[in-house]
């Protein structure tokens, strides 16, 4: 039975020493400066909607009505990674007029919960943060 064990113990390591050092296969390319320039304007593009869309009055009361405050919510939407940017304006994009807001809402609420999961803020009073 152990001299079992051990024989399989051996295979499984050689099997995962030779997995482990075979080459990979690697694969670049050359990115454009008219590209790099396109992404990132596509980038600023979002936030800045979406900055002006939380800056509108009834946005703001809709916030509040959920306990955020303005603020917080822009230094939320600063503290967003560009791909977290460009879903949630694409997500608000895509939405019909006025039937999206409660899952724009929602997006935010998930957003604001995350965060402060992960401590980067104080929001909720019932969470508690992982740090």
């Amino acid at each position: 039975m152990l001299k079992f064990l051990k024989s399989s113990l051996a295979t499984t390591m050689i099997v995962a020493l030779v997995a482990t050092t075979s080459p990979i296969a690697a694969y670049a390319k050359l990115i454009g400066t008219d590209e790099v320039l396109t992404a990132q304007a596509f980038g600023y593009h979002d936030r800045a909607q979406l900055a002006a869309s939380l800056d509108r009055p009834d946005v703001a009361a809709l916030l509040e009505q959920h306990g955020v405050t303005a603020e917080q919510a822009q230094a939320r939407l600063a503290a967003m990674t560009d791909a977290e940017v460009n879903q949630l304006a694409a997500t608000i994009d895509s939405a019909p007029a006025g039937a999206g807001v409660i899952g724009v809402l929602v997006t935010v609420f998930v957003i604001l919960l995350v965060t402060d999961i992960l401590g980067f803020t104080k929001v909720f009073p019932f969470t508690r943060p992982i740090r």
